[in-house]
């Protein structure tokens, strides 16, 4: 029982107008391992080994699990298109632009030229590090100056080592400022769980040069102010993975054993009782924990059970896997696919469980946080690179300098397209588009920006194609025409040429009618 003057606390408790997240509850249990006042972000990885723990745990998920893999796969695809970011220089001179498309081009399609081992494209190497962000968590680069390539490292190649009292999270360096000075990389690919003892053991790297350019490139998504590494998209739903894992292997045993033979056995009143059970198969003696034996007799499929007189045998099948098991699966899956940032439909690319609206909305809102994670992939992967490439450049061209010099011109202006994505609906879509750039709603040039594509090249593709096609019609007719002198009328270049007129559009307002009643009011 109660004293009065805990219940009477308890009461003044409950009738307080303090915000119920700040106060313990059952439902609402202290956090483990931080201090009501408080804590940064770094405070939470300060165990290193549990942090590389975390990162061998997130790339095992990648590399055996039958679910995370394909998930990854799909958010990759997703984020980053087959061809990548587009350069558009935006200098303020044409020539200038050109210059540097050009040379960028050269040099991001050149394994030799972009990757410091000569193995990957700079495409190549920007899906492989948008794959350790999501994955590991984070990455890091180092330009080469020498070679003019880019050197990647793994995640776990950023260590401290235990000997140090400097300031070093996990291998970045930061100074009172909470600014980045250095960054602390194993000399070797060593194992990320043996220990790093001695600080001769690493070779640090200045975070900035004298003129406060990167020397170091960090990749990963921030979640904090305070967070100096990245963290592992996998970190929230590791127990859900493995419950996952767990329900299917179930599901699996169940299935294997309902293939064997289960029965009930009845002994019919007034029968004798049998003497001795009847063997199934071969037979094995256990010795238990508790040093007890007991005997274990083996089974097959197919098996043949005689019963003995008196007794009668029921057959068992159970429904394997049973009614609950695929929703609840689908629920783990769905946990899983939002913290990839994916429609579960995207996820196991089936869209089956929904209709075309429900495809549409999910994906309507899982671009919206794809353009979010391509604008940080550019600000934080992109943009470095591209400067970084634009300075070295303006050392080796005296054309380019000389553009640099000129009033208006920021020789580093650029920005980097993605390919937009394609219709969910073509018919309707396109017609939209069509909509609005015919009522100057957008401008054809935005159109263009809001598919990934360049305006000035489409311009120039579309009026060169056209015109080789009306030269070649032209040739063609003249030549007909000299063949058939008497032909009336003469075949003109249109007839050959047949461009293709816009057709008008018709806009439905309100609900499609079913084909089955098109006979009604349309």
């Amino acid at each position: 029982m109660l004293s009065l003057k805990k219940a009477f606390d308890e009461l003044v408790e409950e009738y307080r107008s303090d915000y119920a997240i700040g106060t313990n509850s059952r439902f609402r249990p202290q956090p483990k391992g931080v201090a009501s006042s408080g804590s940064g972000a770094d405070y939470h990885y300060r165990h290193e080994l549990q942090f590389l723990r975390g990162i061998e745990r997130a790339r095992s998920y990648d590399r055996n699990n039958m679910v995370i893999r394909q998930g990854v796969n799909r958010l990759v695809a997703n984020v980053l298109p087959q061809d990548g970011f587009k350069l558009d220089p935006k200098t303020g001179d044409k020539e200038a632009d050109k210059i540097l498309k050009e040379k960028w081009l050269e040099w991001s399609t050149d394994p030799r030229k972009c990757d410091y081992t000569w193995e990957l494209t700079y495409n190549a190497i920007a899906r492989l590090a948008f794959r350790h962000m999501i994955v590991d968590g984070d990455c890091s680069d180092l330009p080469d100056r020498d070679t003019g390539s880019l050197r990647y490292f793994e995640a776990h190649r950023m260590r401290t080592p235990k000997g140090t009292k400097r300031n070093v999270i996990c291998g970045v360096m930061k100074d009172a400022e909470d600014r980045r000075t250095e960054y602390w990389l194993t000399r070797n690919d060593v194992s990320p769980l043996s220990a790093v003892k001695l600080v001769r053991e690493i070779k640090a790297f200045p975070a900035y040069d004298e003129d406060g350019h990167k020397l170091v490139n960090h990749h990963y998504f921030r979640d904090r102010f305070s967070q100096t590494r990245g963290v592992s998209a996998f970190a929230a739903p590791v127990d859900v993975i493995g419950m996952h894992d767990d329900i299917q292997f179930a599901a699996l045993v169940k299935s294997q054993i309902s293939n064997c033979f289960t029965i009930f056995e009845e002994i019919l009143e007034g029968a004798e009782q049998p003497k001795e059970d009847q063997n199934t198969g071969s037979s094995s003696t256990i010795q238990n924990s508790d040093g007890t034996e007991r005997v274990v007799e083996g089974v097959g499929p197919g098996q043949r059970v005689q019963g003995t007189p008196g007794m009668k045998l029921h057959g068992f099948s159970p429904n394997i896997p049973n009614p609950e098991f695929f929703p609840h699966a689908l629920m783990m899956l769905t946990f899983i696919a939002i913290n990839l940032d994916l429609p579960v439909a995207v996820l196991l690319l089936d869209p089956s469980n929904t209709n075309f609206s429900g495809w549409r909305g999910a994906m309507e809102q899982a671009r919206m946080r794809f353009r979010v994670m391509q604008s940080e992939l550019v600000e934080t992967h992109h943009k470095p690179h591209y400067t970084w490439k634009v300075r070295q450049w303006l050392t080796e061209d005296k054309r380019l300098q000389s553009l640099a010099q000129k009033e208006g011109v920021n020789i580093f202006g650029h920005r980097f397209k993605a390919k937009g994505y394609g219709y969910i609906e073509p018919v309707k879509d396109a017609t939209a588009d069509l909509i609005r750039g015919a009522n100057t709603l957008t401008s054809l040039r935005r159109l263009s920006d809001e598919k990934g594509e360049d305006w000035d090249d489409i311009t120039t593709e579309s009026v060169e194609d056209r015109a080789l096609l009306i030269e070649k019609a032209i040739v063609k007719a003249i030549e007909i025409n000299k063949k058939f002198p008497k032909l009336s009328p003469k075949v003109s270049w249109r007839e050959l040429a047949c461009l293709a007129v816009p057709d008008s559009v018709k806009v439905m307002v309100g609900y499609e009618k079913d084909n089955n009643n098109n006979d009604s009011n349309n």
